[in-house]
């Protein structure tokens, strides 16, 4: 018989497990965290949309669409594509659902997304991210709540030292429009240097090749006049607004001139988080005010700002995590002893303790399995504990053993509510009626 051979795992995807996905973990949990501090509504968008929904936001001549969709045709004829960022799809949502009765709207969600480019470090076709946004104010102070909130899951997450908060303006419409015909005035001295895809954008999307990498482009993008030229008073007035708004909340910033989005919808904040501690792939965390995009997807003039970040990316900045979970891991010897065992650890478990059961091999094996997982502590059940209605508990993290009756674990579980796991030692300090004295995760006798 011929032997079938196993599909491998498409390339740009990812199979994430053990320590990496303890990570990617801690990323979400923490999000999840913080944006409740900050009052955001957690809100879920499908994976796919219609094709037009980001050839509209994102824009026509954007490598993402030109080059990155996944795009395809159903079975009705219509074309589909799958998500490769979450804006367009939440202001879709935001008018096609009738969302704007709520507004001003402060909403997250998170979750896969999809671009078809070159995989490399912390970066794949499908990936995953974060994405916070403010639809329906236009004020100031929404870019700061924004920044304030990528900025304290940073901190949170315990990655904000050596990441730096980049910060530029790109007007209002009128400043936009002044600062493009400059460029354009600029560029077109320097066409004959310009690399293709330069002189492209040149035609469609100027302001984009300011975001060159190409060496033919620097020197001429470096050399292109800034915007501050062409800043209305009123530009000038909402971009201080922001940086007097950020340091009053205590967020370090530095201005960026050069930091721009193409697009036409984008107004005032540009703003990333960036770090050299990921080599190429520097920015952890970006997004700008987008006053224009709910008009080009057909609805009402609707402002709105938002960031999203790569789960990968900030998984990649966090110190390895620690192995330990807590909580008992129980050891049953015999069919009658797991029975008791499965007692136990449901009724443990539903104190919302953490609680395994090492069912496999022998003592010695099953006690490795519970240190493994870091656990606190061990319940051993055999024959002999069964016929004498105790078991025998270990404490991992001291070493010392001790008997406890059955009965008085399963009646007593409630405590797990106060203090976390289950580590009762003889109290002969006070020698209370029941002999045991409850001690807390720091270790501090309650």
């Amino acid at each position: 018989m011929a032997r079938i051979e196993t599909p491998k795992r498409i390339r740009g995807t990812q199979d994430i497990f053990g320590d990496e996905q303890r990570r990617f973990a801690r990323v979400l949990e923490t999000f999840e965290t913080v944006r409740r501090l900050y009052a955001f509504q957690r809100i879920d968008i499908p994976m796919f949309e219609d094709t037009q929904v980001f050839a509209r936001s994102i824009g026509e001549t954007t490598d993402v669409v030109s080059k990155e969709m996944y795009s395809f045709e159903d079975r009705g004829g219509d074309s589909i594509t799958l998500r490769p960022e979450f804006t367009a799809g939440i202001c879709r949502a935001y008018l096609t659902e009738g969302w704007q009765q709520y507004a001003p709207l402060k909403l997250v969600t998170s979750g896969a997304v999809f671009r078809y480019e070159r995989p490399q470090k912390g970066r794949y076709r499908q990936f995953h991210q974060i994405d916070a946004e403010v639809i329906g104010a236009a004020e100031p102070a929404a870019d700061v709540e924004l920044l304030a909130f990528a900025d304290q899951l940073l901190h949170e997450l315990g990655i904000a030292d050596g990441v730096t908060l980049q910060l530029n303006t790109l007007g209002d419409v009128e400043t936009r429009d002044a600062w493009r015909e400059a460029l354009v005035a600029h560029f077109e001295k320097h066409r004959g240097d310009l690399s293709e895809d330069s002189l492209v954008r040149l035609d469609k999307n100027p302001m984009r090749i300011l975001d060159s990498k190409d060496p033919r482009d620097r020197p001429i993008a470096d050399a292109a006049p800034d915007i501050d030229a062409h800043l209305t008073s009123e530009a000038g007035g909402f971009f201080e607004a922001v940086t007097k708004g950020l340091d009053a909340a205590g967020v370090k910033w530095t201005r960026n001139s050069r930091l721009v989005r193409g697009l036409d919808y984008y107004r005032h904040t540009a703003f990333e988080f960036v770090t050299d501690r990921l080599g190429a792939q520097g920015t952890v965390l970006a997004g700008g005010r987008y006053d224009g995009l709910i008009e080009a997807l057909g609805g009402p003039s609707t402002p709105g700002v938002g960031w999203a970040a790569g789960v990968e990316r900030l998984a990649m900045l966090l110190e390895p995590p620690s192995e330990r979970t807590g909580g008992i891991v129980i050891i049953p010897v015999g069919e009658s002893a797991e029975t008791v065992a499965i007692q136990l650890l449901t009724a443990i478990r539903r104190r919302g303790v953490f609680a395994d059961m090492a069912f496999r091999g022998n003592i010695k094996r099953r006690m490795t399995r519970a240190n493994s997982v870091g656990a606190d502590a061990v319940i051993i059940i055999g024959d002999d504990e069964l016929a004498s209605g105790n078991v025998t508990m270990k404490d991992l993290k001291e070493g010392t053993q001790y008997s406890i009756p059955i009965a008085e674990i399963t009646a007593d579980v409630a405590f797990f509510e106060e203090t976390g796991w289950i580590n009762r030692k003889p109290d002969k300090r006070e020698g209370g009626a029941s002999g045991w004295t409850i001690y807390a995760p720091s270790g501090d006798p309650k």
